[in-house]
């Protein structure tokens, strides 16, 4: 490995002295016990340095591939280093399915897990909600596995990869079904402040995109269920919440193509290739961008979105698309949805660190008094003690991490900031 190995948008360089690619669990623990510092390398989408290590950094993507359907128990085992894309078309061919998937269907399975990252709908929780049990090596090389019978378990499967290397996990499944997904276009704020709970309801999964160019949504995507959640959005006839129905394909994404995104205009297909905005055969774009999000109680949608108007026009400079969609409760301790009902603001910027940055500052001062967290695999300035304060769990979290990791052999400089060993 050279020094010029970054995470997939380039703005990340590890200091890495070592990449190194185990075919088997047991070559994996002769790694890990043997190593000083070590952290797991997912397909590398995150763009904080959550990943990032001194020491070595490891992929799990080598190791023998597993998909294990157990339709007794409703669930199936998986290998830690597959992208949701390959998991999903093959179960999906069992006639099985899992409830959620993220926007791109390129990212790890482990990796998603671990950082929170989610996909949308009022009663879907982030995807690491669907694991009932993780197996990882953890710092003195043992092969542990975890359930969700034991106390650990709400501290140890959303971990930022600080308690051990996972190798495989188990998630809870649901039979297939079919998803319808419309497009609509311009839907004015003040409609989705006055509305916004009807609006992220109306459907299985719903995503609103801004560029905060002017006070409207210009596309809202409506992932309906097929056979559920009331009449297709179509029967409701072409306008909806003042926006209109969208005549064709659409990317959310200013200036890429509509080809690279899943079916729309209704015709059903399969939920793995309707749930994700972005198809796995196409690259959703070059990585040429920054990415930021933020997490706080539903009911302060209306809030936020009031609160960040009055510094649109310094958002809208160096952005390129803004995504709003809803996140359900969950009980994972390092959860941006931890016990709330959350609404979760994305922000993909240009790739221009030095001119992102103080608009982020304002950003997160508008978002201060809503209590938003950051995600974790996304950029911010939220200060340490800020972020202890919004996880009620974090003390409890940094006692998982002495017990697991006594000499910090999975400690990086971001971890050490937000949760110090003291």
């Amino acid at each position: 490995m050279t020094s010029k190995l970054t995470n997939w948008a380039g703005n990340v360089a590890f200091g890495a002295t070592s990449l190194h690619r185990p075919a088997t669990v047991p070559e994996l623990q002769r790694l890990i016990s043997t190593s000083r510092r070590i952290r797991a390398l997912g397909t590398g989408h995150s763009f904080s340095e959550i990943a990032d290590t001194t020491g070595d950094l490891v992929t799990v993507a080598d190791l023998p591939r597993l998909i294990e359907p157990d339709r007794a128990r409703g669930t199936v085992t998986v290998s830690a280093g597959l992208r949701y894309g390959e998991l999903a078309a093959e179960l999906n061919r069992s006639g099985l399915a899992l409830r959620n998937l993220g926007s791109l269907p390129h990212i790890s399975v482990a990796g998603s897990c671990a950082t929170g990252t989610h996909g949308s709908g009022d009663t879907n929780g982030s995807l690491a909600t669907s694991v009932s049990a993780i197996e990882m090596v953890t710092a003195d090389g043992d092969l542990v596995t975890i359930g969700r019978d034991d106390g650990r378990f709400a501290g140890t499967v959303l971990a930022l990869g600080a308690l051990g290397v996972v190798t495989r996990l188990t998630l809870d499944t649901v039979p297939t079904f079919d998803v319808r997904q419309y497009v609509y276009e311009n839907l004015p704020f003040e409609q989705v402040s006055a509305h916004f709970d009807e609006i992220s309801a109306s459907a299985y999964s719903v995503s609103l995109f801004t560029d905060w160019r002017a006070p409207v949504f210009r596309q809202a995507w409506r992932k309906q269920r097929d056979g559920a959640n009331g009449p297709a959005p179509t029967q409701a006839g072409p306008h909806w919440m003042g926006g209109h129905l969208a005549d064709g394909p659409r990317n959310p994404v200013p200036g890429m193509p509509a080809r690279n995104c899943t079916g729309q205009l209704g015709v059903p297909g399969p939920w793995h290739e309707r749930l994700p905005h972005f198809r796995l055969e196409f690259t959703p774009s070059a990585g040429d961008e920054l990415q930021s999000e933020y997490l706080m109680p539903r009911a302060h949608a209306a809030a936020a979105l009031a609160a960040l108007q009055p510094i649109a026009n310094q958002i809208a400079p160096v952005l390129q698309i803004a995504e709003v969609r809803t996140v359900a409760a969950d009980d994972l301790w390092l959860s941006p949805a931890y016990q709330q009902d959350t609404v979760a603001f994305h922000f993909t910027w240009i790739k221009d660190w030095p001119a992102v940055s103080p608009v982020l500052a304002q950003l997160e001062d508008c978002l201060a008094p809503l209590h938003a967290r950051p995600h974790w695999g996304k950029l911010f300035h939220t200060s340490p003690a800020a972020l202890r304060e919004r996880y009620d769990r974090a003390d409890d979290f940094r006692r998982l991490m002495r017990q697991f990791d006594p000499s910090g052999k999975f400690r990086n400089t971001m971890l050490d900031r937000y949760f110090p060993n003291d």
